[in-house]
């Protein structure tokens, strides 16, 4: 018997609703699959555990963390509790750094039975693969004099190790999809760290002449998700390029809160960790209308990372089986609740 030895964290708002969910599928596929069971613990890290302790979790937090075998996170940040910038550092960006997590990988899959916002979307299903640890998400810098003569200076980081890491990764994604890599890039305006990106690009591609590579500008690389999203196969992005596509990558699904996403670390020294690229969403807490999908799409790369292919890809399956028989959220512009669309993956797992 396989155990997966998880480690949840549902974080904030809305977070601590759809974790349950998420965890109760992840339960079934275990029961109906045979052959692996998973040992969850939860760990109350949050805006709340913020105002209580002055941290977002305790000193030992992350060595906790790093005997499981994966982080399942749910939602973190509630800006009128805490400021975006420490539960974002505190927690999130400080899980990812620390355990070496330095691909981010998202999908933007048009499922059947969910109206994306585009008039005419056809089929797509793009994958971003963003540099997870580096580039413009870089602590270095700082503030000086005051007043009208304040400067802020943001030092961006790129290494070639990281960045041909990011490349190859598109390019093993592509090779077993529609063979095509696009990198996002911005080396009309960046002077340094975007030629070295593009010179690292080209250098990778020319090591897979078997796939198609292009290289776009980050504005007309965003706007081709609107126009020509079904055009796209594997996007590759720095971080702040790769998040910005993939949030775009989001929205154009028909909801953010369906998207998943995976933080990846690949030397196995580090548990990887998976979240749901929506918020926590306080707006809506204790309605009971947030959308599970997001999270439980997000235990199918779960899955699929911890050697779980087949069972990933039967889940994925039964998610788009339930869109496409119109059981949605009103994000989705339908009528169901969030513990009923849930219901219903798990009723139909069995099948």
């Amino acid at each position: 018997m396989k155990t997966l030895n998880i480690a949840s964290i549902p974080g904030d708002g809305v977070g601590k609703e759809i974790m349950p969910e998420a965890i109760r599928v992840l339960e079934k596929v275990a029961q109906v699959h045979g052959g692996l069971q998973f040992k969850f613990e939860e760990f109350p890290y949050s805006c709340d555990y913020y105002l209580k302790h002055g941290a977002m979790m305790p000193e030992d937090g992350m060595d906790r963390l790093s005997q499981f075998d994966s982080v399942f996170l749910g939602a973190v940040g509630d800006a009128s509790k805490v400021p975006d910038h420490i539960s974002l550092w505190g927690l999130l960006l400080k899980i990812r750094q620390e355990f070496q997590q330095e691909i981010n990988i998202r999908p933007a899959k048009l499922l059947k039975g969910i109206n994306s916002k585009l008039s005419n979307p056809k089929d797509f299903d793009i994958i971003v693969v963003r540099e997870n640890s580096e580039g413009e998400y870089s602590s270095i810098g700082g503030r000086i004099f005051h007043d009208d003569n304040e400067i802020a200076i943001q030092n961006n980081v790129f290494s070639k190790r990281a960045t041909k890491q990011a490349m190859n990764i598109a390019f093993d994604l592509a090779s077993k999809r529609k063979g095509l890599v696009t990198s996002a890039t911005k080396s009309n305006g960046i002077f340094h760290a975007m030629p070295f990106w593009d010179e690292i690009f080209d250098e990778i591609a020319s090591k897979h002449p078997n796939i198609k590579s292009e290289s776009k500008h980050i504005d007309a690389l965003a706007a081709y998700f609107i126009t020509h999203p079904h055009e796209l196969d594997v996007v590759v992005g720095s971080n702040l390029f790769g998040d910005i596509l993939s949030d775009v990558g989001a929205a154009i699904m028909g909801s953010i809160g369906i998207a998943p996403s995976a933080n990846l670390n690949l030397n196995g020294k580090y548990p990887s960790m998976f979240e749901p690229v929506h918020g926590s969403a306080p707006d809506i807490v204790g309605k009971g209308i947030a959308n599970p999908i997001g999270q439980i799409w997000t235990a199918k790369m779960l899955l699929e990372f911890n050697g779980e292919a087949n069972i990933a890809e039967h889940l994925l399956k039964v998610i788009e089986a339930v869109t496409a028989d119109g059981f949605m959220t009103p994000d989705l512009g339908g009528k169901y609740k969030m513990t009923e669309v849930t219901d219903e993956i798990i009723k139909r797992l069995d099948k």
